[in-house]
Formats: C-alpha cells, structure tokens, sequence
C-alpha cells in the first residue's frame, strides 16, 4: 500500500514538473518573440528669441573722469538701441567693472618695472527679444558708434526657441508613430501580426543648425549659433508578436 502510494505521488509531481517546465519554455519563447525598432521625430523651425550683448568701456587716468565718460557713452548706447526701435524694457545694462592699468616692463638689468596707466571702466548691455529681426539688425549695426567715439565690442546673438516643451511633446508623438509603421512592417513581413506594447524608451533630444554636419552628443546638443534649426528625438518601442 505504502509502494502503491509513493508510485502515485512520484506520478504526480513528474507531471507538475513537465507542467512548469512546458509553461516556463512558452514563457521564454513569448518572451522573445518580440520587434525592437528605433522610431525618429524631426523637425525645423525657427527660434523666435534673440539675446544679444556688446561691451563697452573707457580709460582714463582719473576716476571721477572715467566714470562721467562711461555715463556719456552709455546714453549714447541706450539711444542708439532706442533709435532702432527695441523696447526699453528689453535693453539690460549690467554693473559697471573697474580695472586699473599697470604697464610693466624689464630694464636692461633685469629690473621688473611697473607704470600705472589709469582706470579701466567698463558694461555690457544686453538685449533679449521675442523681434529676433531687429535685434539682428541692431548687432550688425552697432559699429555705427564707433563714429560716436565709443568703444564697443559686440558678441555674435544667441537664439532660442520659447515653445520647447510643446516641440518636444509634437516630436515624440512623431518618433512613436514612426516605431510603429516600422514595426508593423517588419511583423506584416514576417507573416505576423504586432502585439501589444512591451517597453519604450525615450532618447536624448537634439537641436542642431539646420543643414549642417554638427556631431550629435551622448548627452544631447542644443545649438544657440543659428536662427533656423532642427530638433530630433528618437524613441525605442519593443512589441510583442501574435
């Protein structure tokens, strides 16, 4: 009887074993039967924020007077970009930087030497815009102060775009869709259908000058060089097969 019952028991837990082990290999091969493709989201546009600084600054070898000529030549600044019809409220003028100027030299005994020239004063001004045209216009004509004595240097504008967030929102709705007629073709090639949705993940956002042959960064890139540029996204799906 004992016999009898132990044969019964070992019937049954090889079946429970050939039950898991059969689950368990149609798990492993569902697992498997799976599409991984790489959807892409692209798309120009133009940055529709400027910002833009110049610097300016004067020398002299009195302070009280180095100061009254950088107020001079800041209203002359400050009119120059009102002239040109950007908004006050736009134009930011930063904290004035004083330097004092030595010039050294070495005699012909090896002495160090060392001459103070007079005070440095200096600002930058700075223009952020939403008219990107006419702050473009103003940063290519702002050598016109020269004329006025002033000494400027102005640095190349950076551009921007306000409505990233919606882009980026657009774009990866774009790269999903994308993934999916890929992966719909590949399933309807190999003679299947696409399942359900099993895993996606996003890649990194891109914003490059349109047309060129910048590098794309692990990290992503965000171009502020050219007003016309391109965004990309890529986004990675796995599907299942039925």
């Amino acid at each position: 009887m004992k016999t009898h019952l132990n044969s019964i028991i070992l019937a049954v837990a090889a079946i429970i074993v050939c039950i898991i082990g059969t689950q368990a290999y149609k798990n492993r091969n569902n697992k498997s039967e799976t599409i991984n493709v790489t959807g892409l989201g692209s798309k120009d546009f133009k940055s529709d924020l400027i910002i833009w600084s110049a610097n300016f600054g004067t020398s002299n070898m009195d302070l009280k007077a180095a100061s009254s000529n950088l107020d001079t030549h800041r209203e002359i600044v400050r009119k120059f970009i009102a002239d040109k019809g950007v908004d006050a409220k736009e134009v930011i003028f930063s904290a004035v930087n004083m330097d004092k100027q030595y010039r050294t030299w070495t005699d012909d005994k090896g002495n160090e030497h060392s001459e103070f020239q007079g005070f440095r004063l200096s600002q930058t001004v700075e223009v952020s815009s939403k008219d990107v045209e006419k702050v473009e216009q103003v940063s290519r004509e702002v050598t016109e102060l020269i004329n006025q004595e002033v000494e400027i240097s102005s640095y190349p504008p950076a551009y921007y775009y306000t409505k990233l967030a919606e882009l980026k929102i657009e774009m990866v709705a774009a790269a999903t869709e994308d993934a999916r007629t890929r992966a719909e073709k590949i399933a309807e090639k190999a003679g299947s259908s696409l399942g359900k949705l099993r895993n996606a993940q996003m890649g990194v956002f891109q914003i490059v000058a349109q047309n060129s042959n910048d590098d794309y960064g692990w990290g992503g890139s965000f171009d502020t060089s050219s007003k016309m540029k391109t965004a990309n996204i890529t986004m990675k799906l796995q599907f299942g097969i039925d």
